[in-house]
């Protein structure tokens, strides 16, 4: 449980990130990125990997390029279950899912070399 709510608040903080750095993703209030990283997850686990399976012939045909769009459609798919949680323009469909993940992968080095981490740092 405690993994659950710490890897929801990275990406809750990971999601602010993005609102400051790329234009065209909106978050209107703190409790809106907590609600928006739970959405993120969730498509996440159960949508993307059939969005992956589908796109798969076009994935290679791309050498991976085109994952870079099921990352996009999943992360806007995410902002539709949410209220105060938008992503307006290609660019922004693009880049913030790439920007949401250096910054959640940031945050959760900083806090395990703090030891805030879920799991104790290895000894």
């Amino acid at each position: 449980m405690l993994t659950f709510l710490l890897t929801t608040l990275t990406t809750a903080l990971g999601l602010l990130v993005v609102d400051l750095v790329i234009p065209g993703v909106t978050i209107a209030s703190f409790p809106a990125a907590l609600v928006a990283a739970i959405s993120v997850g969730l498509v996440n686990s159960f949508v993307k990997p059939v969005l992956s399976l589908l796109s798969l012939p076009i994935n290679i045909l791309t050498l991976g390029l085109f994952s870079l769009v099921v990352n996009g459609m999943s992360f806007w798919l995410a902002s539709l279950f949410v209220p105060g949680f938008a992503v307006h323009g290609f660019l922004a469909f693009i880049l913030a899912p790439v920007v949401l993940s250096f910054a959640t992968t940031f945050l959760n080095r900083y806090f395990t070399e703090k030891g805030m981490g879920a799991l104790p740092a290895k000894q």
